[in-house]
C-alpha cells in the first residue's frame, strides 16, 4: 500500500533494472520502463513521480486534458506534455515514445493513465507532483458543479513560468518541501523508517 512505503522499502535498482542494494521487495517492471527513459535522456532530472490517484488518471481519461481554470493548472500547462496511452508500459520500447513527448517538459499527462512530473532534486518532482494533483481535483470538482467553467486567458499561462520562479524565489521544490516533511511528523508517520 502506498501508505506503507518507507525509505527503508525502497528498491535501488541500475539502468538494467537489477537490484544493486538487498531488498524483499519486488521491483515493478512497468514503474522502470517509465522512470527509466526518462532518466536515460534528462541529465538534469534526479527525479520522476507518476502517480495513479483517481483525480489524475480521471483528467487524463478526458479529451481536453488539463483545462486552464485554476492558478494550479496554469503551472501545470507552463510546461505540460502528453503521451498516448499504449497499454501497461512493460515493453522497453515505448521508451523513445515517452521521452520524444515528454522533451524538456516537468509535466507529461500519460493520457488514460495519470500525471508524471520530474525534478531536479526530490522536492522539486514531488512540488511539481502536488501541484499537478491539485489542478486535477479543481478540474474534477469545477466539471462536477455542471455550470460552464471560466478559463484563464492564455497570455496568462505564458507568463506562468516566470510567476513560478518569483513566488518560490528560485528554491523549486525546497520552498514547501520542509513544511511537507513537518506536517509528516505531526501525523506521526514511520516515512524515515
Amino acid at each position: 500500500m502506498f501508505e506503507e512505503i518507507t525509505a527503508s522499502s525502497l528498491v535501488k535498482v541500475d539502468d538494467q533494472c537489477r537490484k544493486v542494494i538487498d531488498s524483499p521487495y519486488p521491483v515493478n517492471p512497468a514503474g522502470f520502463v517509465i522512470h527509466s527513459a526518462v532518466h536515460t535522456v534528462r541529465p538534469d532530472v534526479v527525479c520522476v513521480l507518476h502517480t495513479h490517484t483517481p483525480a489524475g488518471i480521471a483528467v487524463s481519461a478526458q479529451a481536453d486534458g488539463v483545462l486552464p481554470i485554476s492558478q494550479q493548472s496554469t503551472f501545470v500547462l507552463a510546461s505540460l506534455a502528453s503521451h498516448d496511452y499504449e497499454g501497461v508500459a512493460f515493453r522497453p520500447e515505448k521508451g523513445p515514445r515517452l521521452q520524444a513527448d515528454l522533451g524538456n517538459k516537468n509535466f507529461l499527462l500519460l493520457k488514460n493513465h495519470g500525471p508524471l512530473t520530474v525534478g531536479k532534486s526530490i522536492p522539486d518532482a514531488f512540488l511539481t507532483m502536488y501541484t499537478f494533483e491539485a489542478a486535477c481535483r479543481i478540474q474534477v470538482m469545477a466539471q462536477s458543479g455542471g455550470s460552464a467553467l471560466t478559463r484563464v486567458a492564455p497570455a496568462i499561462i505564458e507568463g506562468t513560468a516566470q510567476a513560478m520562479r518569483v513566488q518560490t524565489g528560485g528554491l523549486g521544490g525546497a520552498f514547501a518541501w520542509p513544511a511537507m516533511l513537518r506536517r509528516l511528523d505531526r501525523l506521526g508517520s514511520n516515512y524515515r523508517d
